[in-house]
């Protein structure tokens, strides 16, 4: 853990760490367009799910809600709140939206909108058990800590890639959620 960190963020360090924060759009139009949420809790960390290993997209692996931005709704906002509502029972009520981050494209075909919020203090979660197996908490004092995330590499259609992953005990997460992770991570230490 860096010196002069704290171990746990309240909402005036999240809102100040992420005053001016400007949504920087790509523009790809043969993806699909997508956003996620990304749930901070005040003092605690970052929510994440594990998708269930069934599914035919991602399974098994750690992810923010969210998915397609459909034509119904209005903004990426609106799609992410969605989303987090029907995979893992988070109300409006209990969500306060803080902004987007930049645009993030996947080897994958998506084009993801994160979409930063807080969420209420203490809430609970219900999990669709046919899209999530899980749901936890990633600690600010881990997301906050520089040495956490390491970068890895390899083959992917036969292209050599380099990629970030959080080596958490219970979870390893990877790819776009992983990149996320970073770039809020360096926002909130003020690296960036």
């Amino acid at each position: 853990m860096d010196a002069g960190y704290p171990r746990a963020m309240n909402e005036a360090d999240i809102r100040a760490k992420l005053l001016g924060l400007v949504h920087a759009p790509l523009d790809y139009e043969d993806y699909w367009p997508s956003a996620v949420l990304v749930p901070m809790e005040v003092k605690r960390g970052v929510w994440l799910t594990l998708r269930a290993n069934h599914l035919n997209r991602h399974a098994g692996q750690v992810a923010f809600p969210g998915g397609r931005i459909e034509d119904f709704d209005e903004s990426p906002e609106a799609a992410a709140l969605r989303e987090a509502s029907e995979e893992i029972g988070l109300e409006r009520e209990d969500v306060t939206l803080l902004g987007r981050m930049g645009d993030y494209i996947t080897g994958t075909g998506f084009h993801v909108t994160p979409v930063l919020a807080l969420v209420r203090p203490g809430v609970q979660f219900a999990p669709a058990a046919d899209e999530v197996a899980a749901v936890f908490c990633l600690p600010f004092e881990m997301l906050l800590d520089a040495d956490a995330a390491k970068q890895r590499r390899g083959f992917y259609r036969g292209q050599e890639q380099h990629f970030w992953v959080w080596p958490k005990a219970e979870h390893l997460i990877w790819g776009a959620t992983a990149e996320i992770l970073v770039n809020l991570a360096r926002r909130l230490r003020g690296d960036s």
